[in-house]
């Protein structure tokens, strides 16, 4: 797979037209297959797709041919496609009455709705419990979790410059050229760069600048607006795969990537990464993860999930079809991970995102350094909410609690107020305010926080709200103010309110 040659772009926008004009498309898809044939796709299981694609329509030959990679009578190969040009252009292979697809050709609907379409090796669709099962090292990879949840989490400001490092088949290079004037992608496998290319050109997007090596190395001293990676972040024996094997020892790679990125970020700049984390003994996970944070940038890292080192190596050995091989040689391969982890006091592996932000507060010696766990269920896309995240740590850190007190806050949309109980009690044991936005965050407040919250409306300055509980409440309106600016500040830094900025 790794060593075939792949198709040329030069006709790319005939191809897409006949894409278009079969419906070969998310939307196209989803009426063809149904629900739940649809969602088995995502999970790397085709028979119910193959059951859904026996007509003879062109949607139903595109859908074999790509997805599937099913052979397709000629005839009906020519009803679909220009092909000719798809045969010459090396998109498909024709032998006998049977055509055959080179590469898999994934529908993927844009952030507004748009019709692209993702460039991947055969057989390599990210997705399924079994893993790609792929052991080749140059193989790359579609559009999996992994890359949506990245595609998610990027603030997607209108920016001159963006950086996709590690860029494999161009999904967040795809992403970029919506809003970056000039897009630039690297990777180390040169095979990656010619399906980003293929990626960018079947979907109508502008062509990137794309470069071949290691992290930052491609660039030279270049400086960017916008960076993002989708690294080989997996914490494993040597390199193996290209395409998920860092081939530094233990966590380094992802380490070494975000503490290069603080001299690669223009003024105000974003930067979002995927990663893996050693959790190391005797040391603790934030500290570890604190000290990659560079010079010059504020932090927002959210650890997603942990893995004991079992389960984590499991993962990985069914991700490349090593449970499938033959038993002696699984557990030599298992055993040489966990020797790993037991030479590094590794104790578990981390996921999560890390965003750095270039900002003169932080250049200045008053960072923002944000580390935390949060397991649960998110809003994707969670883009807008990592911007308002950043703004409000701007705020909070110009604001001592005097200047808090002044200012005028609103509820964040879509926050409810739970009361927790026993059933016919006169008070509530505790109040919970939740979010259904963003991070979907729960947070338990007293009597006074969420009172002070269901009256944000912008239209009172803090202080004045709390001289109005504490009468109502017959408590000391001195200590009041006194002790409620903290509990201010969290609602703000965890986004159940938002400041007002003050009128011009």
């Amino acid at each position: 797979m790794s060593t075939t040659s792949l198709p040329v772009p030069d006709r790319s926008p005939r191809l897409r037209e006949a894409l278009l004009a079969a419906a070969f498309t998310a939307d196209g898809l989803l009426d063809l297959l149904g629900a739940p044939a649809y969602a088995a796709l995502a999970r790397s299981e085709t028979v119910p797709a193959l059951r859904a694609t026996r007509g003879d329509s062109p949607l139903d030959t595109l859908v074999r041919l790509f997805l599937l990679q099913h052979p397709v009578p000629y005839e009906r190969a020519r009803a679909a496609l220009p092909l000719a040009e798809c045969v010459e252009d090396g998109w498909v292979t024709h032998a006998g009455e049977e055509v055959r697809a080179t590469v898999d050709v994934r529908p993927y609907s844009g952030p507004e709705g748009q019709d692209w379409y993702i460039v991947s090796d055969l057989g390599c669709a990210v997705g399924g419990a079994g893993g790609i099962g792929s052991r080749e090292e140059g193989v790359v990879l579609g559009v999996g979790g992994a890359s949506t949840t990245l595609a998610g989490i990027t603030v997607r400001t209108p920016v001159a410059s963006a950086l996709d490092i590690g860029t494999g088949s161009g999904i967040q290079a795809l992403h970029a050229s919506q809003h970056a004037t000039r897009v630039t992608a690297t990777d180390l496998n040169p095979r990656a760069l010619d399906f980003t290319r293929l990626t960018l050109a079947l979907s109508g997007a502008a062509p990137a600048e794309l470069h071949q090596g290691s992290l930052y190395e491609p660039v030279g001293a270049e400086t960017y607006d916008l960076i993002v990676s989708n690294p080989p972040f997996v914490i494993s024996p040597g390199a193996r795969l290209t395409y998920r094997d860092g081939g530094m020892g233990g966590d380094d790679l992802c380490r070494t990537l975000v503490q290069q990125t603080g001299d690669r970020l223009n003024e105000g700049g974003y930067a979002h990464f995927l990663a893996n984390w050693q959790h190391v003994e005797g040391e603790e996970w934030q500290s570890r993860l604190s000290s990659w944070v560079p010079y010059g940038c504020d932090a927002w890292i959210v650890q997603r999930e942990v893995q004991d080192v079992t389960q984590y190596a499991e993962l990985w050995l069914r991700d490349s079809g090593d449970h499938r091989s033959d038993p002696a040689e699984y557990a030599a391969r298992y055993d040489a991970w966990l020797d790993e982890f037991e030479a590094r006091k590794t104790k578990g592996v981390g996921f999560g995102w890390i965003t750095l932000r270039k900002s003169a507060a932080a250049a200045a010696g008053n960072p923002s350094v944000v580390i935390e766990e949060w397991p649960h269920a998110v809003e994707q896309p969670l883009g807008p909410a990592v911007e308002a995240h950043f703004a409000c740590q701007d705020y909070l850190r110009e604001q001592d609690d005097a200047a808090l007190l002044t200012g005028h806050f609103t509820l964040a949309a879509e926050v409810v107020q739970e009361q927790v109980g026993l059933p016919g009690a006169e008070d509530p044991e505790h109040v919970v305010l939740r979010q259904n936005r963003g991070m979907r965050r729960a947070t338990k407040v007293d009597a006074v926080g969420a009172g002070f919250a269901g009256v944000c409306d912008g239209s009172l300055p803090a202080g004045r709200i709390l001289d109005a509980i504490a009468q109502l409440m017959n408590e000391d309106p001195v200590l009041l103010r006194d002790r409620t600016p903290q509990a201010i500040r969290l609602l703000v830094e965890e986004g159940f309110l938002e400041p007002v900025p003050p009128a011009s």
